[in-house]
């Protein structure tokens, strides 16, 4: 028997103003039961569970797709938590273990549920709504595990780094040193071990997103528990960066149990000792693999098929290829002459260089050396020279919501990559809602929608893995080669994921120099060249896994990781 799901987006439900399409349609009604019916405020449609059929006939007549209607395996009964009637729901719970333990899964699946459960930020419910349970009935419901985890709780000491970091500066407006004497940390000491002595001083208010991660990660980082959780530990960091977070929280998982929410393959790859795999629908419900194993898990995650579970989760398999895109063999687009530009203690130079018809240009380097400068010259938003004659199409790094529904926004794109977009990156669900009620992820697929299938022959895209899971990073990758493949366009793409600018770039302008006092950017360089020289000033060596072909960080000091150092071959 299955179990029937039906989520309702409230957020877009135009109630009265369809005359309550899905009423209307539902078949259960027309025989006369009460299957959808107005809730008691009379302004909401609510759909009974129980009496659904799953016809699918609310779904399709649906004016503005804000229903869901999905059916699951009968042993997915008891969903562990639920927001309320016709609202997400999750089927398990991941547990801590010794070490650390990843949690990996696309955005609205359920990640940050899980870590809010497992801090007890909210209480298993069970979708029992018309009661609150007590603590015993609550642990009477749960699996034995859970249920000894549960019972120790008030007795584990929590440190949880939130996922929102936004939140911090509405609730302390003091300076970084009076945010860590508050919660009891040494303020020099993390300073020093976070690399941030140059932001002690400086109000919470005044940090960029990168410098305010690296503070939210540092404070629960220090505080003293038991396990520790991190959600989404390396947004607005560079790779070098989440790099030297990774370390440290792989110190940190030697010493205390450790929870990682993260979409940086690399990142969770190197840090984490299992994983727990989380699938199912997309702000629907979501499910709760078993513990796996790091590399077979990530692997099983990329094939979209659980082998313990016997479940396939998704209808194709993320493909890595054994030799990353290479230099392509067409005609000049474009060249671009030497750069500069000079601000008050910052210095950016760059070398001349050319783009291929076809091509991608990846660039890579740490923060504050000047990257979106460069997109920023090359698209004409900063003077100095380089904007070609060329029509451009730039995404840039920090996207501002207009005050428009997301239909209005698009209303200007056509044709079958705009079709392709809508599908790949799950816009059309969006296309009701006002672009000021977006989350960073949704509005980042929009803005990318929006970039991509502008008229251009160069199209600028900075930072555009901010905010996306591990699928949407790689659906937009196949989106923009194929795009740029198929067609005498070009590319430039700023991006910290490096397992993302592999998978799109066929060269890379390589940036170095000192943070926030000097950057320069190198002519574009083949792929190997750009990664062995980019990699070793990161100090990693990278391999490729023998099974599915994607980039791996080797453990610093191993046989292999000493061997690529030695040869020179820091990109294997």
């Amino acid at each position: 028997m299955a179990t029937r799901v039906a989520v309702i987006d409230r957020n877009i439900c135009i109630e009265k103003r369809c005359g309550y399409a899905c009423i209307k349609v539902c078949p259960p009604n027309r025989m006369g039961e009460e299957c959808i019916v107005v809730e008691e405020n009379g302004i909401y449609p609510v759909i009974s569970e129980p009496l659904c059929i799953g016809c699918g006939l609310c779904v399709k007549k649906c004016p503005v797709q804000c229903i869901s209607i999905v059916n699951l395996a009968g042993e997915l009964e008891n969903p562990v938590y639920q927001y309320g009637i016709n609202t997400f729901r999750l089927y398990g719970l991941p547990l801590p273990e010794e070490g650390c333990v990843a949690l990996v899964g696309k955005n609205g699946i359920g990640k940050t549920t899980a870590i809010r459960l497992l801090s007890r930020q909210i209480n298993p419910n069970f979708a029992i709504f018309e009661k609150k349970l007590t603590e015993q009935e609550m642990l009477e419901k749960l699996p034995l595990e859970t249920r000894r985890y549960f019972q120790s709780n008030s007795k584990i000491r929590i440190s949880s780094k939130p996922q929102n970091i936004e939140k911090i500066r509405d609730a302390f407006d003091g300076t970084v040193r009076e945010l860590f004497e508050k919660v009891g940390c040494n303020a020099n000491f993390l300073a020093e071990k976070f690399e941030i002595r140059n932001i002690l001083e400086r109000r919470i208010s005044q940090l960029s997103g990168g410098e305010l991660q690296k503070v939210a990660v540092a404070t629960a980082y220090m505080k003293d528990a038991d396990v520790y959780y991190f959600d989404e530990a390396t947004n607005y960091l560079d790779i070098e960066e989440r790099l030297k977070v990774g370390v440290l929280l792989r110190e940190l998982s030697e010493k205390k149990k450790v929870i990682m929410a993260e979409h940086d393959l690399t990142v969770l790859d190197y840090v984490s000792d299992y994983v727990y795999l989380f699938y199912g629908d997309e702000n629907v419900y979501g499910v709760v693999s078993g513990l796996k194993n790091t590399r077979a898990g990530i692997n099983e995650y990329i094939a979209g098929f659980l082998k313990e579970e016997n479940v396939k989760f998704r209808n194709y398999e993320i493909i890595f290829t054994k030799h990353s895109e290479g230099t392509v063999k067409t005609p000049k687009l474009l060249a671009y002459g030497e750069m500069a530009k000079q601000f008050e203690g910052f210095a950016f130079t760059s070398s001349s260089g050319e783009i291929k018809k076809g091509e991608i240009l990846g660039i890579v380097g740490k923060n504050a050396l000047g990257k979106s400068l460069f997109v920023k010259m090359l698209a004409g938003v900063e003077d100095g020279g380089g904007k070609p004659s060329l029509r451009i199409s730039y995404k840039p790094q920090y996207i501002t919501a207009q005050d428009k529904t997301v239909g209005d926004y698009l209303s200007d794109c056509r044709g079958t990559l705009f079709e392709n977009c809508k599908r790949k990156l799950n816009i059309g669900p969006l296309f009701d809602k006002s672009m000021m009620e977006l989350s960073g992820g949704q509005l980042q697929r929009v803005e990318l929608t929006k970039a991509l299938c502008r008229e251009a022959e160069i199209y600028l895209f900075d930072e555009p893995s901010a905010f996306l899971d591990i699928e949407q990073r790689f659906e937009f990758a196949a989106l923009l080669r194929k795009a740029i493949s198929e067609s005498e366009k070009s590319a430039f793409v700023v991006d910290h994921d490096i397992v993302f600018i592999d998978a799109i770039s066929n060269r890379l302008i390589v940036f170095d120099g000192e943070s926030s006092v000097n950057g320069h950017a190198s002519a574009p360089l083949d792929k190997k060249s750009g990664m062995n020289s980019f990699l070793k000033v990161a100090g990693i060596t990278m391999r490729r896994d023998r099974d599915s072909a994607r980039p791996r960080i080797n453990k610093p000091g191993s046989q292999l990781d000493s061997e690529q150092r030695d040869s020179g071959n820091y990109y294997g």
